[in-house]
This record gives structure tokens, sequence and C-alpha cells, in this order.
């Protein structure tokens, strides 16, 4: 095998490596405070996201707040210097979709948001 053709396949093998350390990387640079997106049940009227046929896949902290007991997601820890935020799905990703979805349905605390005939008022929350 020529030199050159060896560097190439070694530069190809330790970007592949960097990028896969990167897809993994997130998970472990959780620091500080969690984070949850929280689900409070409401009455309040007035434009809402209807999130019954939204996949959990797309939105797993949202899910996992209408369903729980409590009305919140499991814990989400910024990275320390801004990485994990570039690289990892995050309830603020959440919560911005949702207000994407229909800009009208923001309040002051969160995201207005029906689930079948269930209204919730969903905002992310610290600690």
């Amino acid at each position: 095998m020529r030199p050159i053709t060896r560097r190439a396949i070694i530069g190809f093998a330790l970007v592949c490596l960097a990028l896969l350390a990167l897809g993994a990387l997130p998970s472990f640079l959780g620091a500080g405070e969690p984070y949850y997106l929280t689900a409070t049940p409401t009455d309040a009227d007035g434009e809402a996201v209807n999130v019954t046929g939204l996949s959990e896949r797309r939105y797993p902290y949202l899910t996992s707040a209408i369903e729980s007991a409590s009305g919140r997601s499991d814990p989400y820890r910024r990275g320390p210097f801004g990485l994990k935020e570039s690289f990892a799905h995050s309830p603020f990703d959440e919560r911005d979709g949702l207000v994407a979805r229909n800009p009208d349905a923001r309040r002051d605390g969160g995201v207005l948001v029906e689930d079948g005939d269930d209204r919730y008022l969903v905002a992310v929350s610290r600690g």
C-alpha cells in the first residue's frame, strides 16, 4: 500500500472515530442542576398545540411529562462548555418545537397544549 493511501485511510478512520465520540459524548457531559419539562393540568382557554398524535420518539420529554404522575419528564443536564446542546436533544428543543407548531399557544409560563380532552401548560423548570 502506498504511504499516501495509508495516511488517507488512517485520517478517514480518525475522523469517523471522532464523529462517533461526539455522538456518544454528550450523555457524559451533563453538569449542574437538572432541567425538566413539566406538564401542569390547566383549564386555560385559547389556542393550544394538539399533541395527541405526536411521536414519543420526536418528543420524549413531553411524552414522559404527560404520562408521569408527577407531571415531570426525565431530567436533562446541560453540558459544561455548551457542547452538549449542539449534539443532544433537550426539553428546550421540544418547547421551541411546540411554539413553532402554534406560536399563539405561547403563554407566560410556557406553552399551552392539549392531549385529547386534557389541557396542559408545558414549561421547562429547573431542579
